[in-house]
């Protein structure tokens, strides 16, 4: 590498669509370093639209993100729950479920996150999901 490196999320070479039409995931390899961008849909939500295809009763993928637009809440297994919009920045530890709030596509970036992320589970290289 030449010291720079530039790709775009529109030529992503991994696409993982979620359930239902219900938005996608967009991979970029970094050389190295991964970085996702996700859409999520109205009506969208993680136990619905993820969970058939990772394979696990709650999102066990960690996450470090930005919200981009729309509103997404986040809710621990232990009931804890967050809200969050566009220019929140978000940290959210395994063990989780996620919902669009409202009728706006939520997109986020997350760069801890989505390396397994929405892939069958055989195919993962974790059980993240």
């Amino acid at each position: 590498m030449s010291g720079i490196l530039r790709k775009r999320f529109e030529q992503a070479e991994d696409v993982r669509p979620f359930a239902e039409g219900k938005g996608e995931l967009r991979m970029l390899d970094l050389e190295g370093v991964s970085v996702g961008k996700a859409t999520f849909e109205p009506g969208w939500r993680w136990s619905d639209h993820v969970k058939p295809i990772a394979g696990t009763d709650s999102c066990e993928a960690p996450h470090a993100g930005y919200l981009i637009a729309g509103h997404m809440t986040i809710r621990m297994n232990d009931g804890t729950e967050e809200n969050f919009g566009p220019g929140d920045v978000m940290v959210v530890q395994p063990g989780h479920d996620a919902w669009v709030v409202g009728q706006e596509a939520c997109e986020v970036i997350d760069w801890q996150g989505y390396v397994d992320y929405a892939k069958p589970k055989a195919a993962s290289r974790t059980t993240q999901a």
